[in-house]
């Protein structure tokens, strides 16, 4: 065997100086090969040229060598990982997380174990720091501010399987029922109030998703909180997003101003675009929903574009951004959960994340604010059911027909615009307050109201006027009513009767409260679904004289070509 610091079996490679130890077994009586020294040079192998083979380095020194580089490889090792260990507690440290409580209610498991998720993503319009004052604006009289409303709430869903997401933004405006919270931060509290729905922040994070629970029924789990300072981190940490425009735009009052055509938005200009809501659509908050849809789908590209994810320097400085910039629930409140969640959005196709609005109706009370409208439950519902928006094809399967053909047309009258009065005829206190407090809280009108019942009853009734049929099969459709528990009556409005057949429960005993919706195209019916991969998607500039300049009202396009001399956001 031959160590592998020598040359051929029976020769030796030294240096000058050194004394050649004796060897075994290759001679006769195992003594020195003979020859001597001038031998052992003539057989030592050539190299190219005719020159002799070079000397390799003796045992010690490469014994020492190894050992060195043993040392720096540790030290390599303790210090990355030192640096790792410090990285992951640092970004960590960025997190800001608060308890839900149970506030939003609690996800069910498919048949195979898995568990969809759902998250409340909300913007706030908080001026609670000098940063944000100066992007927001509005400070200058009150200075920074304590309170803060969820101008922006999406309720991200993605599905227990992972292989698709819902995106359902809804309006700042919506009017609903906003129930008893208090804010463990700061100790502000409020018995429930019918109101606009982003002032549920005003009393915590977890009151705005106990309130969008509420509205809607889907159980939110988590929530994600960004302010404006977090929207231009998070823009600048993707290096900025891409968006297009219809036309020229120059919104007067977030400031954004920008040329017909493709955009990289970053920094405050980012913030301008999705804060716009009268330079797109009508100069709503419809509009700004649509526009807003547009940005996040750019995003997503961006985070799925090769190289955004495998940059190690993006990547640092995406994290550190996001960590800094978001407010979470306590049940995503670490690096490694948010990581988790980074994952799971990742698995999901582009082009199966579909972006919705809820649909709205004009609130009765206010022209300047909406309700739930039409075909806003079937969306709810296929949300909290699972069901993708983008593997349907428009056909209604087999159960789906038979469910809907089972159902009594429901009114087109939004379940807002629905008052009921509700009568106790059983001996039992306060069923008539809870049955009133399901329909409220199933987006039905807060005018609805109690009472007691003239007479004692047995079975339940449903007495409405005359045109109001349509409206009452909406009342039992969500109580779970039976059609033959309704008649036609003298009065004018909606009556419902409770009997002893319904002692208890906020549905009808062996009814079906607010059955699924028939197929996921009713669902996003007026919803302006869209999805993610939709990359040549313009924000529509609006139309309409929805901003001023120097007191003069006028369309966008016409601001942005009487401000020839302010420059352009992205410039």
């Amino acid at each position: 065997m031959n160590d592998p610091w020598d040359g051929p079996a029976g020769q030796v490679t030294r240096g000058p100086g050194r004394q050649v130890p004796r060897q075994r077994g290759t001679g006769a009586g195992g003594g020195r090969p003979p020859g001597g020294r001038s031998a052992n040079r003539a057989a030592a192998p050539r190299g190219r040229a005719g020159r002799r083979g070079g000397r390799t380095r003796p045992a010690g020194r490469g014994r020492r060598l190894l050992k060195l580089a043993g040392i720096c490889l540790s030290v390599l090792i303790v210090v990355t990982a030192g640096a790792g260990w410090w990285f992951y507690q640092h970004l960590n440290g960025n997190i800001h997380s608060v308890s839900l409580d149970g506030k939003g209610g609690t996800e069910k498991a498919d048949a195979f174990g898995r568990t969809p998720i759902n998250i409340l993503v909300m913007g706030s319009d908080g001026r609670t720091s000098r940063t944000d004052c100066k992007l927001g604006g509005g400070c200058s009289a009150t200075g920074v501010q304590t309170g803060s409303n969820a101008d922006v709430q999406m309720v991200l869903h993605i599905s227990a399987d992972r292989s698709n997401a819902t995106v359902m933004s809804i309006p700042r405006d919506t009017m609903t029922k906003v129930p008893a919270c208090k804010d463990s931060a700061s100790g502000q509290s409020t018995n429930g109030y019918y109101g606009q729905i982003n002032s549920a922040l005003q009393y915590g994070p977890a009151c705005q998703v106990a309130t969008v629970h509420r509205l809607t029924g889907i159980p939110i789990d988590h929530f994600v909180k960004l302010d404006f300072s977090g929207v231009v981190k998070m823009s600048d940490a993707v290096g900025g997003v891409s968006v297009c425009v219809s036309d020229d735009v120059y919104d007067t009052y977030s400031h954004l101003k920008l040329s017909k055509g493709a955009h990289t938005l970053k920094g405050v200009a980012a913030l301008e675009f999705v804060r716009s809501r009268h330079g797109f659509g009508d100069g709503s908050d419809l509009g700004r929903t649509i526009s807003q849809h547009i940005f996040l789908s750019a995003m997503i590209r961006k985070f799925k574009s090769a190289g955004t994810l495998t940059d190690p320097t993006a990547v640092y400085h995406l994290a550190d951004a996001a960590t800094k910039a978001l407010t979470v629930d306590d049940g995503l409140g670490s690096v490694k959960k948010l990581i988790a969640l980074a994952g799971d959005v990742n698995r999901v196709p582009a082009e199966r994340i579909t972006f919705t609005t809820m649909q709205t109706a004009p609130d009765p009370e206010d022209g300047d604010r909406v309700v739930v409208g039409p075909g806003a439950r079937s969306l709810f519902a296929t949300i909290a059911d699972d069901r993708s928006l983008t593997t349907g094809s428009g056909t209604r399967s087999a159960a789906a027909s038979a469910t809907a053909e089972a159902t009594p047309t429901a009114s087109a009258v939004p379940a807002a615009r629905i008052a009921v009065t509700v009568e106790n005829g059983t001996t039992v206190t306060g069923r008539a307050s809870a049955v009133a407090a399901a329909l409220t809280g199933k987006g039905f009108s807060p005018g609805t109201t109690t009472a007691n019942a003239p007479a004692p009853a047995t079975t339940t009734t449903l007495t409405y006027g005359a045109g109001r049929g349509p409206e009452a099969r909406t009342v039992a459709k969500a109580l779970g009513l039976p059609s033959s528990h309704l008649k036609q009556g003298t009065g004018a409005g909606l009556t419902l009767v409770i009997g002893s057949d319904w002692p208890s429960g906020k549905s009808y005993p062996g009814g079906v409260s607010s059955p699924a919706p028939a197929d996921t195209k009713a669902a996003v019916g007026g919803a302006h679904a869209s999805t993610a991969d939709q990359a040549k998607t313009c924000a529509k500039v609006s139309p309409y004289k929805t901003v001023t300049l120097d007191g003069v009202s006028m369309t966008p396009s016409q601001a942005y070509a009487a401000a020839r001399k302010k420059p352009d956001s992205d410039a």
